[in-house]
């Protein structure tokens, strides 16, 4: 043993791996290893201050599962469907705006489309109602009158309710006229002109006695009104075939709530 500690010594001191200078490839300095921790502990620092500093919509995106992901990148049938439905719906009312503008292909019969609108607009029928109604001297005529006039204001709040609500823009960018501004039809869904004759032509059917000619031009009346609006465009063909399903249930309504006599009578007295 006391012979082999020398060798041992002599080994140690020839070999050259253990001299001052290759001192460093056997095992690391002290202070690379406290420098090194040092920075990682300040990398770490600094990713945690950014992580609290992030946005709150950035780390929600970031703890999106998988799932979610697929969801997004693989939407459903009825998004594909509906999505679908409604580029046809844009594309058939741009190409069916024929009067959209002075330069489309029936720009010179934009003046007519927009008269045979007015006679379907909501101002006009409500003055020509309470004329009608001072004018009438029958109580059955001014319990039709009074529960039409009803009809028309209850069309007008409803369908500024829904626009308001959808805020749908018009194929074009048109700006509403005057008429419009006035009874707050300046959005696109539901049309309120089709609603409108649609409640009109109902209305009109159940409570006035016609003959066929009349029933069918009535109805006709109705149909081209609204259409009217997809010609010039101001609205979509879904807005024009919603608003004609909006009159009739407003049509409906207004037979539930059914004014009577003695009430007409009542509120003309009061009026």
């Amino acid at each position: 043993m006391p012979a082999s500690q020398p060798r041992s010594r002599a080994r140690d001191r020839n070999n050259v791996l253990n001299r001052a200078e290759f001192l460093s490839l056997n095992q690391p300095l002290k202070g690379n290893q406290e420098s090194r921790s040092s920075s990682r502990k300040q990398s770490g620092q600094a990713g945690a201050a950014g992580a609290q500093n992030s946005n709150p919509k950035e780390r929600r995106q970031s703890q999106q599962l998988p799932e979610e992901d697929c969801m997004q990148l693989n939407p459903s049938f009825k998004g594909i469907a509906f999505n679908s439905l409604l580029a046809i719906d844009i594309c058939m009312s741009k190409r069916l705006g024929v009067c959209a503008n002075r330069a489309s292909s029936w720009g010179g019969a934009r003046s007519m489309i927009n008269l045979l609108g007015i006679t379907g607009h909501g101002i006009p029928w409500i003055a020509g109602t309470l004329i009608c109604l001072v004018k009438s001297s029958t109580l059955a005529g001014q319990e039709v009158l009074m529960n039409l006039l009803l009809a028309l204001l209850m069309d007008i709040m409803i369908v500024a309710g829904l626009q308001k609500l959808a805020k749908r823009k018009g194929p074009y960018d048109i700006t509403p006229g005057l008429l419009d501004y006035l009874t707050m039809d300046t959005y696109a869904f539901p049309a309120g002109h089709a609603s409108r004759v649609a409640m009109l032509s109902k209305f009109f059917l159940n409570h006035l006695v016609l003959a066929i000619p009349l029933r069918i031009l009535l109805v006709l009346w109705a149909l081209c009104v609204g259409f009217s609006r997809v010609m010039i465009g101001r609205h979509h063909i879904t807005d024009v075939l919603s608003g004609f399903v909006f009159g009739y249930l407003q049509f409906r309504l207004v037979e539930l709530i059914w004014m009577s006599s003695n009430t007409c009578q009542m509120l003309i007295s009061i009026w």
